[in-house]
């Protein structure tokens, strides 16, 4: 059995993976069909939204994250609390903190909710 952290470092690495490939349909993947998703502009719900979001950034983008906690809150969720470090190709880096709100499905561990916040 994986740990709560081996299980959100899984999730986190594939969201990361596709994000830097530039891949929003990828990225899209790793969330659940009702997931609530707050980027930096107004929130959606569901794959869609995040992919439009995501198809919108720019080209060489990449996120550095690290996992600072998470909890398992019941058998089939699991918070977590990150930063991320979202690299440009010409502008300064952009650092957030993430919660992660991930949900066992049949198949997999999904993000169902995701909440990014700017650092003052």
């Amino acid at each position: 059995m994986s740990t709560t952290t081996e299980i959100l470092t899984t999730v986190a690495d594939q969201w990361r993976d596709a994000v830097d490939a530039h891949d929003p349909e990828r990225v899209a993947s790793n969330f659940t069909d009702d997931a609530i998703f707050q980027g930096l502009h107004p929130y959606t719900v569901g794959p869609q939204g995040v992919a439009t979001y995501y198809a919108a950034q720019p080209l060489g983008m990449t996120a550095t994250y690290k996992i600072l906690e998470s909890k398992q809150l019941t058998d089939d969720l699991i918070l977590g609390y990150l930063t991320v470090d979202f690299a440009f190709t010409d502008r300064p880096t952009k650092t957030v903190n993430l919660s992660l709100l991930l949900k066992k499905t049949a198949d997999a561990w999904l993000i169902n909710h995701y909440q990014v916040s700017l650092l003052p």
